[in-house]
């Protein structure tokens, strides 16, 4: 069969993966339309970064399909105030991903609710502007909240993972993953971007650590009933924007009217991931429009090398914010699954 190519400009070819079934869906599907029929009763949700945009939505389509949904936020009232106009089961939890402290509070908040975490979507993120660097204990702000805060988190609620029948770990990236990330990729010797600094870059930085985090998270898992897979939701009008100078703002918001998505279509990937049927063993893998494709032409985004560097660096970096999850005997699994059935 032959594998189709989606489309190819500016050097950049994306490839269908010939071993990922392919949905029926597309850029102009809606969270809602991939997730109709999706039965989530009984599950256990979390999604960063829940109060607007595409965090909100995705929180309140899987609440709508019958998940418990956690949904996190810097500040607590507006978490409370998201969950509050979610129809379903949610709870809203503090989260402050540029504090590893907070991040470690926040874990331990889920963890306490003594259930299997059956889908994390790693959804918050931070684009800042104006080209002034910032730095959040030596290392530019992008890559901290964007990546090391998510890998602690998903560092420690991993436990909570295994016992899930199969859980699944979203991780929203952005194609400027491969668009406007640094040429030679993540660069390790200079993480404060000292040499070298643009908020476009550190931002395609840190969003190419996601999708390589998820990339080798994913063959980290292997053997167990996790699986990891990164997302582009789409060009989008919302929050994240902020932070950028208004003649900017007003660019992308020109954009997004052009040639964008909805808030509704922008969710529509991560919702998919998270819920499908077909993804059940699908792990591993970088998404755009519902369906898994590999980018060839430009960028780091299958670089597995640079995928375990960055695993190693980032482990250095957060050691002391870290647990030690121990893989289970196949055993402990099943008897998992035993309780939660005859529970």
């Amino acid at each position: 069969m032959t594998v189709p190519q989606i489309s190819a400009c500016s050097g950049v070819e994306k490839v269908a993966v010939a071993n990922v079934p392919r949905s029926p869906f597309g850029a102009d599907s809606t969270a809602e339309e991939v997730t109709e029929g999706v039965d989530l009763a009984g599950k256990l949700a979390v999604v960063t970064g829940c109060t607007s945009g595409i965090g909100f939505e995705t929180m309140r389509v899987l609440a709508k399909r019958g998940a418990h949904v956690v949904g996190t936020s810097r500040s607590l009232e507006k978490a409370e105030a998201a969950c509050g106009r979610v129809t379903g089961v949610t709870t809203a939890v503090q989260l402050e991903l540029s504090s590893f402290d907070s991040v470690v509070a926040c874990a331990e908040s889920i963890r306490s609710q003594k259930s299997p975490i059956d889908i994390l979507v790693c959804n918050a993120g931070y684009r800042g502007g104006g080209n002034e660097r910032q730095l959040v204990n030596g290392i530019e702000k992008h890559f901290v909240v964007n990546h090391l805060g998510h890998f602690v988190l998903v560092n420690r609620l991993l436990e909570r993972l295994l016992p899930a029948r199969q859980g699944r770990i979203v991780v929203v990236a952005s194609r400027a993953a491969y668009r406007g990330a640094p040429a030679g990729g993540i660069g390790f010797d200079d993480l404060g971007m000292a040499r070298s600094y643009s908020d476009s870059a550190a931002y395609g930085q840190s969003k190419l650590a996601n999708v390589l985090f998820s990339l080798q998270l994913a063959e980290m898992l292997r053997g167990t009933r996790i699986t990891c897979n990164s997302l582009h939701p789409g060009v989008i009008n919302t929050d994240i924007d902020r932070n950028l100078n208004p003649l900017t703002r007003f660019g992308f918001e020109l954009l997004t009217k052009l040639s964008g998505k909805t808030i509704e279509e922008g969710a529509a990937t991560s919702c998919y991931v998270a819920s499908s049927d077909l993804l059940r063993s699908t792990s591993g893998h970088y998404f755009e429009d519902c369906n898994a494709v590999t980018i060839r032409g430009t960028g780091h985004m299958h670089d597995k090398a640079m995928a375990e560097k960055l695993m190693l660096v980032s482990e250095e970096l957060t050691a002391e914010y870290l647990v030690e999850w121990r893989r289970p005997e196949w055993s402990e699994l099943d008897d998992d699954l035993q309780n939660q059935t005859d529970g």
